[in-house]
């Protein structure tokens, strides 16, 4: 007589081993302080805040990072519980903040990306603005005939392709919120560059999209 085969029972099928399960939770305890110091801290490197979280939780950065997504995840989640209405007016208001600007740039094109568009932006967070323009001597001219005070850098981004491309960027220091402007050529305008969350092309929005974002809101001058 054969020996009977050990049934499995239902308890046990699909359930993840011990030590799958444990790696998942400490990844959404990570997820989820690090999810807290970009909302709390003003830091908003992911990967800073990522490292920062792992260390005051005791786990190896090695083993229990999670990935950018999972953070802005839980990024969502904590501004949704515990930002309220203070931190609705604060997007609300960057993003008029945003259209203010968008309008002093022109005649270039220039589109809202990041924190401020997502909703995930804090108090301390900078609006930044892509705008498409050739000459970057011609953004010297324009901010400095209008009095604007700021200062120049650049940024390396990691394109689709794998390449690190240096793209000019002004800062402008101004109550309550701080704009950076990337600088890109007017052909650029086509192609988003990568995500630094998800590596997909970035989410922009033109000045009429983020328009309709606005709802009733009052307008605060923010550029004159």
């Amino acid at each position: 007589m054969s020996p009977r085969r050990k049934a499995r029972t239902r308890s046990t099928d699909g359930v993840p081993p011990r030590h799958i399960r444990k790696l998942k939770q400490v990844k959404r305890e990570v997820a989820a302080e690090a999810a807290r110091i970009i909302a709390t801290e003003g830091q908003y490197n992911y990967h800073a805040a990522k490292r920062k979280a792992a260390d005051r939780i005791g786990v190896s950065e090695r083993l229990a990072l999670p990935s950018n997504l999972e953070v802005q995840d839980a990024l969502h989640s904590y501004l949704f519980l515990y930002g309220g209405e203070a931190h609705r007016q604060n997007i609300l208001n960057m993003r008029n903040d945003a259209v203010e600007a968008m309008q002093f740039l022109e005649p270039w094109p220039s589109r809202l990306v990041g924190a401020v568009l997502d909703g995930t932006a804090g108090a301390h967070a900078r609006i930044t603005l892509h705008v498409f323009c050739d000459s970057p001597d011609s953004m010297v001219h324009h901010l400095m005939e209008r009095g604007v005070s700021f200062r120049q850098e650049q940024r390396q981004i990691r394109w689709h392709d794998g390449s690190h491309r240096a793209f000019p960027l002004f800062i402008i220091e101004r109550e309550p919120h701080a704009v950076e402007l990337l600088v890109f050529d007017e052909l650029q305008l086509r192609q988003a560059p990568p995500c630094p969350i998800d590596g997909k092309p970035q989410r922009r929005a033109t000045i009429a999209e983020v328009e309709r974002l606005l709802e009733d809101t009052e307008p605060q001058a923010a550029f004159g």
